[in-house]
């Protein structure tokens, strides 16, 4: 089924129904693995170095928004990693996946409704577009 499996999280409640959906998929193979990726947005990033004491604090920060995703998959048992990756969110997850191979990219709906979607635009509606493997939208 899938063996690479790459969860796009940032630390919210949807990432965290994202996180047990890609758990469920991950149970279903022997050899699964789910990446959990957390892209640093370069607007949120200027203010966390600012704020932060060192490089090292900035690293914990960022991990700590991953806790609960990291929790549940330790209590199920699934085989996971973590990688953090810089830039703007849609953009950089499409790149990483499209470059890497994986077998289906994991990521939660904010929930916009049309006009804030044409708006805005949202990470996951990029997503889609964009990547060239099976990409799973967890509202």
């Amino acid at each position: 089924m899938y063996e690479r499996i790459v969860l796009a999280a940032d630390g919210s409640q949807n990432s965290l129904r994202a996180a047990k959906e890609a758990g469920k998929l991950a149970k279903a193979s022997a050899n699964a693995i789910v990446e959990v990726i957390l892209v640093a947005d370069f607007d949120k990033a200027k203010s966390e170095i600012l704020h932060a004491q060192s490089h090292v604090e900035v690293e914990q920060l960022r991990r700590k928004k991953l806790a609960s995703v990291e929790e549940w998959l330790q209590q199920e048992g699934i085989t996971y990693k973590v990688k953090v990756l810089h830039g703007e969110p849609g953009p950089a997850i499409v790149d990483y996946v499209n470059k890497e191979k994986v077998s289906l990219v994991v990521i939660g709906s904010r929930g916009l409704n049309a006009l804030q979607e044409m708006v805005l635009g949202s990470v996951s509606h990029k997503v889609v577009k964009r990547a060239q493997c099976p990409v799973l939208i967890v509202k």
